[in-house]
């Protein structure tokens, strides 16, 4: 084979990792989002349970509700993944996650992003690595 025939051969396995890694990629920054999301509902304070209800995962290429910081109007990138917490009828858990003048810190989200992370990140490059040992053997 010709070294510009291997050259092109090369070209076009290259070209196809970026969207097989972005295709192979998507399960897992939901499910490592999920994963976030249920340490956040098993540490969060249950008054009434209204809190734990209102905490949701936000896929990637879709956008975050209307009630998030820049919510309605950020649509997440084709590799991001996001939780967020309340709703237009729960809007207070900054304020539990981070205390007040009449009430004590009860954080939720700062934990459960900790014990979930390492997880998602292995789950994350477990994936793209696979992606990219299939992307690179021509398959898809």
């Amino acid at each position: 084979m010709s070294l510009s025939k291997q050259s092109d051969k090369l070209s076009k396995r290259l070209n196809a990792i970026p969207d097989a890694v972005v295709k192979k990629l998507r399960p897992a920054l939901i499910k490592g989002a999920q994963d976030m999301q249920d340490a956040m509902e098993l540490l969060v304070p249950e008054d009434t349970g209204d809190l734990a209800n209102t905490i949701t995962v936000t896929g990637p290429g879709e956008t975050t509700p209307a009630y998030a910081s820049g919510g309605g109007s950020t649509t997440l990138a084709e590799n991001q993944a996001a939780v967020t917490v309340g709703s237009t009828d729960v809007r207070y858990g900054h304020i539990v996650e981070f205390g007040s003048a009449r009430a004590e810190a009860q954080p939720f989200m700062l934990p459960g992003m900790r014990i979930a992370k390492p997880k998602a990140l292995f789950r994350i490059q477990t994936a793209i690595g696979k992606a990219i040992r299939r992307a690179a053997k021509g398959k898809q």
